[in-house]
């Protein structure tokens, strides 16, 4: 199944069109994966972030400080001290702050997925690129052609492990400071 084009739209390659719709598909079966609850804790999280929520709330609270405030006389006041509202609005930040931490928590797993992902897709393309310099390294000897020694650093494998270590090493130091 390819992706129609635009006029004047240039081609994607399509290595690059497998790739996007791999990504596509994967996105939707981290989402079909979400239980039930995580379901209803995005889908609360995403109303509170919006402005209908907003406008809600400007109606509702405004109505009930107008009314208990007696400034509107539409019904009888039934919280003139307010206490009830400062009870609800409490009680609805406390369920509120836990639907969007459920939410956050799962988004934050999601990221911590992708960037494994990202580290590993990295790593192997240093690898190979480093195995490519060494392949270019040797074609050039082999026709009588010099590299730079920067090309000859360039055909050491990375470890990971030791430039971590290195990043703490520094991080360590500049606390010091």
């Amino acid at each position: 199944m390819s992706h129609p084009q635009s006029e004047g739209e240039t081609p994607l390659a399509p290595v690059l069109e497998q790739n996007i719709r791999a990504f596509v598909e994967r996105r939707q079966r981290e989402k079909d994966k979400a239980s039930p609850q995580e379901r209803l804790a995005e889908k609360v999280a995403r109303f509170v972030g919006s402005m209908a929520f907003i406008y809600l709330h400007l109606v509702f609270y405004g109505s009930w400080i107008l009314i208990n405030a007696e400034v509107v006389q539409v019904v009888r006041p039934w919280d003139k001290s307010f206490v009830l509202l400062a009870i609800l609005a409490g009680l609805e930040s406390i369920f509120l702050s836990t639907f969007v931490l459920i939410t956050q928590n799962r988004m934050s797993a999601l990221a911590e997925r992708h960037a494994d992902l990202d580290l590993q897709v990295s790593l192997l393309a240093e690898h190979e690129i480093t195995q490519m310099i060494t392949l270019l390294n040797k074609m050039a000897e082999k026709v009588g052609v010099s590299a730079s020694a920067d090309l000859a650093e360039l055909q050491k494998d990375v470890s990971p492990e030791q430039v971590l270590d290195r990043i703490d090493e520094h991080e360590e130091r500049i606390r010091k400071e």
